[in-house]
């Protein structure tokens, strides 16, 4: 079993930032792509970015590539969220998630990751 737990999140005026973690624990963190992803209400929980187990390989979804950066730090079991120029539309419910079948290649799906933390608010005003 993986336990992850969010923090970071906030209330940040748009164009400012906010820095995400996602601190692992329970059974082995590696290998595995972690992700990011996010839910805004009435919405579905959408891809945001997602790093293999080396850092070798990163992908993001449209919308915040390049205003986002993920990173993880392994020896710490930790995985970060760099989040600048927000957006108003930025605001949602920001999730980790492990996909402990997969080192190499970072999937988008969701249904392909099998952890998840709880949740962070991340809230965007204009």
């Amino acid at each position: 079993q993986v336990q992850l737990v969010e923090s970071g999140g906030g209330l940040v005026q748009a164009g400012g930032s906010l820095r995400l973690a996602c601190a692992a624990s329970g059974r082995t963190f590696s290998p595995s792509v972690m992700g990011w992803f996010r839910q805004a209400p009435g919405k579905e929980r959408e891809f945001v970015a997602g790093v293999n187990w080396s850092s070798s390989s990163t992908s993001y979804a449209g919308s915040v590539k390049g205003r986002f950066t993920i990173s993880r730090d392994n020896a710490k079991n930790t995985v970060y969220l760099q989040m600048n120029s927000l957006k108003p539309e930025d605001t949602a419910v920001y999730f980790c998630a492990a996909d402990r079948h997969r080192a190499v290649v970072v999937s988008t799906k969701t249904v392909d990751y099998d952890y998840w933390g709880q949740g962070t608010q991340v809230t965007v005003s204009s």
